[in-house]
């Protein structure tokens, strides 16, 4: 360096704080119970005008910088010590409103979980370039005056019209909505939409899977109107889109672009700023649990969003469920019911018998496979008039279950003791390429550990086979299979038979001349608390895809006739089922009549939790046990017999106990090696 050479070094700026409102409160997205709160940050003068209430940030926590979302703006702070200072305003888009921060927190609080697991099921990821792409909220469009028409398809349900009228008027009205036989629920709904869209407000439609989503959305934009307006006005929030399509397609909805929204789970916590009708249907399908903590039931979330909110809801399905049916029960929400005599006009002439009945469960081809008569005999007149049959069977797969032939053992692998599967069933030798469904290892010879029988039967026998089976008695007949990766949406009204397992059944035009559902068995005798329940979901839905019996519509239920759940299918009447299981949960204390809080974890842990826990009397302690088998506790790798307790809460305890329980385990959070349990409400299996 020459001498005449100069250095010349500059600090950065002084940090200027806001002259209004200088102090954030910043919600951290740490992921540990006991940081689950907001803290206070300084706002610097040149992010005044970005650091708005709702805006993801960024902020130094512990020295480095962590994602977060400013809570709120305030002149003063209850901290003593020094601020540190807001670093980065990431979007100035206000995601996080008012009311749905209050829906985050009352979610987090009843389930027992933390704000910033709440906010990743809420909020989706935020790509730059779909938020420049979205224009800006536009001015509210209000509400229509005038009296509220009746949807096309809804002119045979009187009381839709006052629900409409409560809806479209800022009343919080509830609803629930049995589809009738033969109803398209899609198109239904899709219509009902679209009257509370012509009123100036956003629907929200909640369904279970990508499939629904498909087939509601489809509907809603033919009824809104074909291209760019169906795409303007209805979006739908699917996760297969990929992360910036779906984000650009909720902020249209947050801005309130969309008119009409159709999501799966998560589509729930949407911040619709004109909300007018929320819509969840199928709302007893497993698909509406949350998967990830803190484990929410989307239909309960939709219930206490209408509570919070005052946002209208609708719960429709083919079926009831028990909590559906407290719904009605406890006046919380008011059924719309068809006129007088319309299910009996559309539903098809169900016949259930059991394997047992000697009469009529003979097998007319000769031992070879476990079709009564009646069955075929339905079978071949549905396709004698030219119209497709649907047959349920509940595993997908060819012979996914064996057994011995004598002793009924299962078969078990000779190498790891997993279950012997079989590709396909020949005639004469029986089951060929036997091999074990866990290691994979070939099994070329076969001897039963019980008995020393080399005889094999099926346990279960799986849609490929049922499809060989019906190939055989039905020579000239195409057959089809739906189920697992390869699910038709849609058949034609020609003569074929359709092999379908539960929830795969595609749409017939025109319906189905006749429906067999087989293997009941092997859906009642599952055990699970809601067994049965889901058993008759899987009917009904697939009874609602047959033509009326005036047109000569038949359904096969391979059950006996004499049981509940049984004649609530050959009567119609899956609302009498609900409240008699209803009635009979609550003699037993299970869901809905009580809450069942499961707690698992390390022994060691539920012990102290339980010594720790300071729970009214009226808490019935229950365990502790092991984890029930096929049960895996994330992040608890290291412990080789974990357990689980479970509290047997009353409804109005609810609150007090979860309260008492989160405190519990954000205190346990704070301590140094303490083993973090997992807590879930109302699980699905219970165990």
């Amino acid at each position: 360096m020459r001498e005449s050479e100069t250095v010349t070094t500059t600090r950065p700026a002084a940090r200027v704080a806001a002259a209004t409102a200088p102090v954030a409160r910043v919600l951290p997205l740490l992921g540990v119970p006991h940081l689950d709160r907001e803290f206070d940050y300084l706002v610097p003068e040149s992010l005044a005008d970005q650091a708005v209430p709702g805006t993801r940030v960024r902020v130094r926590f512990a020295g480095r910088l962590v994602d977060g979302y400013l809570v709120e703006r305030s002149d003063e702070t209850h901290h003593r010590g020094e601020l540190a200072w807001l670093e980065r305003v990431v979007s100035p888009e206000p995601v996080l409103t008012p009311q749905l921060l209050r829906l985050v927190d009352l979610v987090a609080r009843r389930w027992v979980g933390m704000r910033s697991d709440v906010l990743r099921l809420a909020i989706p990821p935020r790509h730059a370039a779909a938020e420049k792409s979205v224009p800006d909220r536009e001015p509210p469009l209000g509400v229509t005056e005038g009296p509220v028409e009746i949807p096309v398809g809804w002119s045979d349900h009187p009381m839709v019209t006052r629900f409409l009228d409560a809806a479209t008027g800022g009343v919080p009205a509830r609803a629930v909505w049995t589809v009738p036989p033969g109803r398209d629920w899609a198109r239904a709904l899709a219509a009902l939409a679209d009257s509370v869209r012509r009123r100036g407000l956003q629907v929200l439609l909640i369904v279970p899977d990508q499939r629904d989503v498909d087939r509601l959305t489809a509907e809603c934009r033919q009824i809104v109107g074909g291209g760019a307006t169906g795409r303007d006005l209805v979006v739908d929030l699917s996760a297969g889109i990929g992360p910036s399509a779906r984000y650009r397609r909720w902020l249209r909805a947050v801005r309130g672009h969309a008119r009409i929204v159709v999501g799966t789970r998560s589509a729930v916590f949407a911040p619709l700023p004109e909300p007018g009708l929320i819509v969840l249907h199928d709302d007893g399908d497993d698909s509406f649990v949350e998967p990830r903590a803190p484990y929410p039931h989307t239909r309960e979330v939709a219930a206490q969003r209408s509570v919070l909110d005052g946002t209208p809801l609708l719960l429709s399905s083919v079926d009831r469920t028990p909590e559906v049916a407290e719904y009605v029960r406890s006046g919380w929400a008011h059924e719309i019911r068809p006129e007088p005599g319309l299910v009996r006009a559309l539903a098809p002439r169900v016949v259930a018998f059991s394997d047992a009945d000697p009469t009529q469960a003979r097998d007319v081809a000769g031992g070879r496979t476990r079709l009564p008569a009646v069955a075929v005999t339905m079978a071949r007149e549905a396709v004698d008039v030219d119209a497709p049959v649907l047959v349920q069977v509940p595993r997908k797969g060819y012979i996914p279950t064996l057994l011995c032939g004598s002793c009924r053992t299962p078969a078990r692998c000779r190498r790891c003791n997993g279950p012997l599967r079989a590709g396909r069933m020949d005639a004469v030798y029986g089951p060929v390429d036997l091999a074990c469904g866990w290691c994979g290892a070939p099994e070329p010879g076969f001897r039963c550990v019980a008995c020393g029988s080399r005889a094999l039967r099926a346990g279960v026998v799986g849609a490929g086979r049922t499809a060989e089976e019906l190939g055989r008695m039905f020579p000239g007949v195409r057959v089809r299979t739906s189920g697992g990766g390869e699910i038709l949406d849609t058949v034609p009204a020609a003569p074929a038979i359709i092999v379908s397992t539960p929830g795969a059944e595609p749409v017939a035009e025109g319906g189905y001349g006749a429906a067999l559902l087989l293997d009941s068995w092997a859906l009642l005798g599952r055990p699970d608390l809601r067994a049965v329940q889901n058993a008759l979901r899987h009917w009904v839905g697939a009874a609602c895809l047959v033509r009326p019996a005036a047109d000569g519509g038949r359904v096969f239920l391979s059950a006996d006739s004499g049981s509940p759940v049984a004649q609530a299918l050959v009567r119609w009447d899956p609302q009498g089922w609900a409240e008699r299981e209803l009635a009979d949960r609550a003699e037993v204390g299970f869901p809905p009549a009580v809450h069942m809080m499961a707690v698992d974890g390390p022994a060691s842990a539920l012990a102290e939790i339980l010594d720790e826990l300071r729970i009214p009397d009226e808490v019935e302690v229950l365990g502790p046990v092991d984890l029930p088998p096929g049960e895996e506790l994330p992040g608890h790798d290291g412990v080789e017999d974990p357990e689980r307790v479970l509290l047997r809460v009353p409804p109005p305890l609810l609150g007090a106990v979860s309260t008492e329980l989160r405190a519990v385990v954000v205190a346990r959070s704070g301590r140094r090696n303490a083993d973090p349990v997992r807590v879930r409400l109302d699980p699905v299996h219970i165990g």
